[in-house]
């Protein structure tokens, strides 16, 4: 059975070389996202995605980095998003089957999670509700983590969020080989 096609089209093979040059750079061999191919086709939108898109390592580590986008994409019932990051960096973040499961069916207080991991999946939480953070929650993210730490924590949720619009708006087809919500991981 085949997708439907998102409500933009994307770029098809063969791209323009610097087109081509940016997707290699990103999916390093790989081939490119459907996202990402909407997105090129359409070069301001492109470079402010890729201006914004917080693709590099930051300040976090790999699995907090990955927790913080896992819980941004469930919460905004984003699959497409969610499936490629889990499919993609769930193993080399460590994420564990269960702690993949509680990034869509937990919360915080998900037994999986360590304290430092509660804080993050309460600030996510507390970001996507409520667009803030009150003082008990602030007081929590910043027991473990640094101002750094808290920015890319806070910057990581609100472009997450804008992906999810994207996938979500756009009616992305989801990815071959990414995860999905209600299929064993």
């Amino acid at each position: 059975m085949s997708q439907p096609m998102p409500r933009i089209a994307p770029l098809d093979p063969p791209y323009p070389p610097e087109i081509q040059a940016q997707f290699d750079r990103i999916m390093r061999g790989a081939p490119p996202l459907v996202l990402f191919r909407v997105m090129a086709g359409h070069s301001r939108a492109w470079d402010k995605f890729r201006a914004g898109g917080l693709l590099d390592p930051g300040p976090l580590s790999l699995r907090q980095r990955e927790i913080v986008i896992d819980r941004t994409c469930a919460l905004n019932k984003c699959e497409y998003e969610w499936g490629v990051h889990v499919a993609i960096f769930a193993g080399p973040a460590k994420l564990r089957e269960e702690e993949v499961r509680a990034t869509v069916q937990g919360d915080a207080a998900s037994p999986c999670w360590s304290p430092p991991e509660q804080a993050l999946i309460t600030a996510v939480d507390a970001l996507h509700h409520r667009a803030t953070l009150n003082d008990e929650e602030f007081a929590a993210l910043s027991a473990h983590y640094d101002a750094a730490q808290i920015l890319e924590i806070m910057l990581l949720c609100g472009f997450y969020r804008t992906v999810s619009y994207l996938a979500n708006g756009l009616r992305l087809p989801l990815e071959e080989n990414a995860a999905r919500f209600a299929l064993p991981l």
